[in-house]
């Protein structure tokens, strides 16, 4: 796959491998004892995991990595059909290439090669809080979630992740739908706030701002229209480092609101960012009795 001057293409020596390593202490600061290793990034790659470099050039910039697991959605009642799935667990890019759409086309790239092994679901995780990857995942690709898992990852000491537990979104992906491939078409518009709020969307609990433009998490209200919007921090990152203890209230504020809309029946299904006045980012839920029927959301 090209895009411009970026090349992405299977990753097959250990050399290549190696570089991956050092893709993922640039682009999150890992220490050694968390990175993937060369060898076991090579290892489920040749046995039907998948391994994509971006190159730009001769130069590999960007990487994602994921291996084949059993859908848990099975357990649930799911068609056998359903079960298998692509289990991605990272996708990284050098951080001078960051915001230049190459983690988009690696996601892309993810999707043909898995879409040509028969398998229609794709899953990962990431921080709910960071507004940036909500864009990428449920505004842009179309991915959905309605599973919270509580500090998934333990302690983690690396630069995005010090000093709070490991919450994570598990999104679900499912590549083969009409509503993925509308997504990816870029042909719908992106929604708007005053738009999702005028076709019914109940605010669960807007943000209070400081004069400097800081967030504050407010008391929130339980769902109770079809539609629910949640707003975390605009760039969830440069508040940590400004007040750590508003970080960590943040984190255990939206803890408690996407557990309480998850048992409720709702689902994250987009994903939007306002810019005017103070940024503002929010999650838009919808309640559905059937949350793998993804073509309906």
């Amino acid at each position: 796959m090209t895009t411009g001057s970026i090349s992405i293409r299977p990753l097959t020596t250990i050399e290549e491998a190696q570089i991956c390593e050092e893709l993922q202490r640039q682009a999150w600061g890992m220490s050694e004892l968390e990175i993937v290793p060369a060898p076991l990034l090579l290892t489920a790659a040749k046995n039907e995991g998948l391994l994509l470099g971006a190159f730009d050039g001769g130069r590999m910039i960007g990487f994602t990595f994921g291996f084949l697991g059993a859908d848990p959605a099975k357990r649930r009642g799911l068609p056998v059909r359903n079960r298998i799935k692509l289990c991605s667990h990272m996708t990284a890019v050098l951080p001078e290439y960051q915001n230049r759409g190459i983690g988009y086309s690696l996601k892309l790239a993810q999707r043909e090669h898995t879409l040509d092994k028969s398998v229609n679901l794709i899953t990962w995780t990431y921080d709910p809080l960071e507004a940036r990857n909500a864009m990428l995942n449920i505004a842009k690709l179309g991915a959905v979630c309605h599973t919270y898992l509580r500090n998934v990852y333990g302690t983690m000491n690396d630069s995005l992740n010090a000093g709070l537990p490991t919450d994570r979104f598990e999104v679900e992906w499912w590549i083969a739908s009409q509503r993925v491939k509308v997504r990816l078409s870029r042909q719908r518009s992106r929604l708007k706030l005053d738009l999702a709020i005028s076709g019914g969307a109940q605010v669960l609990s807007p943000a209070a701002f400081a004069s400097d433009g800081t967030p504050w998490p407010s008391a929130w209200q339980q769902p109770t229209s079809l539609m629910a919007l949640v707003e975390i921090p605009a760039n969830f990152q440069a508040l940590k480092r400004k007040d750590i203890a508003l970080a960590q209230a943040w984190r255990q504020h939206t803890r408690e609101l996407f557990e309480a809309c998850f048992a409720a029946g709702y689902i994250v299904t987009d994903f939007l960012y306002e810019t005017a006045g103070w940024p503002r980012s929010f999650y838009l839920l919808t309640r559905q009795e059937d949350p793998h029927a993804v073509d309906s959301l």
